[in-house]
């Protein structure tokens, strides 16, 4: 197909498809730069402290036990931990992608009861990505600045998560409706 014919197609299907230019001349007279109370000297955003990278992806799934063989047969990883963690209300496992110890998990989560968190999602969004996780050093100290950056947290105190670790989630209104996860893993 010839250029003209594309766009004479384009234009036949489409046809309040128009095109913006840029003009130079006709910018705002002032701009304004925006800022948090989360920045440093320079004016740079400061890292949350202790967050050391991703923890894992967390997946809502109305069966623990089919997800587990989907994830092992159409993409070959491997359980790296399972448990039920009966003050979430869930029974979980955690999914190795690869073979580094510090990289990124999948963690999928199976609702016990009608009740738990993970019930509710399923039944307003279906199975899926319900959270994201960041790894921290030290719980206490990412809640302290969370709350500081005037974001709310689910739990007054943090709780006992995945493999003993601690955790405590930021409300999604205020992480730009991400529910996110601060885990700080167990001391081995």
């Amino acid at each position: 197909m010839r250029c003209s014919s594309l766009v004479g197609s384009v234009i036949r299907y489409y046809p309040v498809l128009t095109l913006k230019v840029f003009d130079p001349t006709n910018l705002p007279d002032k701009i304004t730069v925006m800022s948090t109370q989360s920045s440093g000297p320079s004016g740079s955003p400061v890292r949350l402290p202790g967050i050391i990278g991703v923890d894992h992806i967390g997946i809502a799934v109305p069966d623990l036990e089919v997800a587990i063989a989907f994830y092992q047969e159409k993409f070959g990883f491997e359980v790296a931990h399972r448990e039920v963690n009966e003050e979430q209300g869930v029974a979980e496992a955690m999914i190795q992608v690869g073979p580094a110890s510090h990289e990124v998990k999948l963690q999928l989560l199976a609702p016990l009861t009608p009740e738990s968190a993970i019930a509710r999602f399923l039944d307003k969004s279906g199975p899926g990505i319900q959270q994201l996780a960041y790894r921290v050093t030290n719980i206490e100290i990412a809640c302290a600045s969370v709350r500081a950056r005037g974001m709310r947290l689910l739990y007054e105190s943090p709780r006992r998560g995945t493999a003993g670790s601690l955790i405590n989630f930021i409300h999604p209104k205020d992480a730009g409706g991400v529910l996110v996860e601060l885990v700080q893993p167990a001391a081995h």
